[in-house]
């Protein structure tokens, strides 16, 4: 993906034709706004995703791209959907690759990990309360609506539960998997230009999968997750 509409004619990813016919969508994306019809070309928020697509010509690779690696849609259920959300996302994915520069997306130093940490010192700092080496022993509900959470004959009140759904088995269905690898590799990942840090992602229908792409996240020493 291409820091700037401007720059999408130097991508292999196309050729020129489809080039332009991509750049002219892009510009549209980014000038779009739901309040303003003459920034919309005719293309009203509640037209479905086909319907943008089929306007401006693209050919189907262009739309998985679109579609899985820009707007980060996991199937492709959204084509059917009113194109204002798709709009929004693909515009935000721009807006963020020009805001941070090779890549739109922000990686903690040393992993994940990293997030839970920041919300626990955020959460210090405007008053959060912690009850460390606490058992659960259930959810307090009132009104079919959880109001806290029990331990030690205690309950502690609250607004709404995140956790795992380990901890509520009866209140959880399996609706899917998702199967999960860690490959250690000595060298890039081939045709990313040696990139410290890469996004792959496989759209389900260029693989005869039928819900759910397949995404890898290559990352190396540089984002000191590993030595």
């Amino acid at each position: 993906m291409t820091q700037t509409v401007f720059l999408c004619v130097l991508s292999g990813l196309m050729g020129i034709l489809e080039k332009r016919k991509y750049q002219r969508l892009l510009t549209m994306v980014t000038d779009y706004n739901e309040e303003d019809s003459k920034t919309q070309q005719g293309i009203s928020p509640d037209k479905p995703m086909e319907e943008v697509f089929k306007k401006f010509g693209v050919d189907q690779n262009t739309q998985d791209f679109t579609g899985h690696a820009v707007a980060l849609y996991r199937d492709d259920n959204y084509i059917k959907e009113p194109c204002g959300v798709a709009i929004k996302r693909i515009k935000l994915y721009c807006d963020s690759l020009q805001r941070y520069g090779k890549s739109p997306y922000l990686y903690p130093m040393y992993g994940l990990g990293e997030l839970p940490q920041g919300f626990a010192r955020l959460s210090a700092i405007y008053g959060g309360t912690y009850m460390l080496n606490k058992p659960f022993e259930g959810l307090a509900m009132e009104g079919g609506q959880v109001v806290g959470v029990k331990s030690d004959g205690e309950t502690a009140k609250c607004k709404c539960v995140i956790a795992s759904p380990d901890y509520f088995p009866d209140k959880v269905r399996k609706i899917g998997k998702v199967a999960r690898c860690i490959c250690i590799m000595k060298h890039p990942i081939l045709n990313t230009h040696d990139s410290a840090s890469c996004q792959v992602i496989i759209p389900q229908n260029q693989v005869g999968r039928n819900s759910g792409n397949n995404c890898i996240v290559y990352v190396t020493m540089t984002t000191y997750i590993c030595t």
